[in-house]
């Protein structure tokens, strides 16, 4: 059996104040495989983003063990961070801020711009290199900072509700650019979200924290795998999953 590529091992983790101790991760165990789209849900406020920021070496667990590609993720610099919000700025055009994290690397930039011209040129955003992140949609800026992430080549893409700034229509649409996107690059991605449906219609596995100290209550298989998000949420197994999501999470206080 291969070894996963992200593994949490009885991990916890709890803030000391001088007054108090708080726990907010308690014997946590997963493992994503490579090139798994891996989703986490949970309460408001339980721990989601705590979780990533273990895997990206941001935070050192209390307990347990986190290794990424086998390695402390403080030792192995192999992920990529997609947030809320797509951060481009607003006075680089939009290959200068795709090549902004190269830049910070100090990446050979040559390089780092053939690679940058080749992915904007594949996902049909070519034709805005010289445009100002003001020019495009919402959906179109956040292609745009997953692509600034992938210039980076992450072994581990790390998707913190990256969805939540858009409309309804964008999001449908932007799950469904992302999950090609992911596929067709073979990354592994970790993704956090509040919403079930936009989990189940990314994700192979979805784990299910929850509230503090969290733990992981279950983790349910998506097994649609061979399907895109459109074509999932049309499924009469997606009503399952959802119900079956829902029914752990508001049970997760117990």
């Amino acid at each position: 059996m291969t070894q996963p590529l992200v593994s949490l091992r009885g991990v916890s983790l709890t803030y000391h104040t001088p007054d108090r101790e708080t726990s907010v991760l308690d014997n946590i165990d997963i493992d994503v495989e490579k090139g798994e789209l891996f989703g986490i849900v949970g309460p408001s406020g339980c721990g989601k983003t705590t979780v990533l920021s273990l895997i990206s070496g941001v935070l050192q667990p209390s307990a347990g063990t986190v290794l990424t590609d086998g390695k402390a993720p403080d030792k192995c610099d192999i992920s990529g961070y997609m947030l809320q919000k797509d951060e481009l700025l607003p006075w680089r055009n939009i290959m200068s801020n795709v090549l902004l994290g190269a830049e910070l690397k100090k990446m050979d930039i040559p390089r780092a711009t053939q690679r940058a011209k080749e992915l904007l040129d594949k996902y049909n955003l070519g034709d805005t290199c010289d445009h100002y992140p003001s020019h495009l949609s919402g959906g179109m800026r956040q292609r745009v900072a997953l692509i600034r992430t992938l210039v980076l080549s992450p072994k581990i893409l790390l998707l913190d509700e990256p969805f939540s700034a858009l409309d309804f229509q964008t999001r449908l649409q932007v799950v469904d650019d992302v999950y090609s996107i992911l596929r067709s690059e073979g990354i592994t991605a970790i993704f956090v979200t509040h919403d079930i449906n936009e989990a189940i219609s990314l994700c192979d596995r979805v784990a299910v924290l929850s509230s503090k100290p969290c733990t992981v209550k279950k983790i349910t298989e998506i097994d649609m795998h061979d399907l895109t998000p459109a074509q999932r949420r049309k499924q009469e197994r997606f009503v399952h999953l959802y119900d079956e999501i829902l029914h752990t999470l508001q049970y997760s206080k117990e």
